[in-house]
């Protein structure tokens, strides 16, 4: 059985298109998509509403999960890296996990039988 590693990213809404079209050109099938809200060294911003200023400390981001067991892990990161970065504080983090187990519900395959596509 190969390893499993999942990754997850969080960045800026407006990347999302590009990092999903660099992700499948690479061969990473899957992935879920969601959206965040939270704060690192942004501490957020300063909004003035009807007169009064509130601070934003939770800013709006996406977070793609997305597990692989074929594509080197190695490559997801390259890519991700270079498409997320701007040079700026808001780019975002990658978190790398090993996963112990995956099962495909529908057929009951584990490991990485669960993960790889087999058309």
């Amino acid at each position: 059985m190969r390893k499993i590693t999942k990754i997850d990213i969080i960045t800026r809404p407006g990347k999302l298109e590009e990092l999903k079209e660099a992700l499948n050109a690479i061969g990473v099938a899957g992935m879920t998509v969601s959206q965040v809200y939270g704060c690192g060294l942004q501490k957020g911003h300063k909004e003035i509403y009807r007169g009064t200023e509130y601070t934003i400390n939770l800013v709006p981001k996406v977070k793609i999960e997305t597990v692989v067991c074929e594509i080197p892990v190695e490559k997801v990161l390259e890519v991700a890296k270079r498409v997320l970065n701007t040079g700026h504080i808001g780019d975002g983090k990658i978190f790398v996990y090993d996963v112990e187990n995956a099962v495909r519900i529908r057929t009951g395959e584990e490991g990485d039988l669960a993960i790889i596509d087999q058309k």
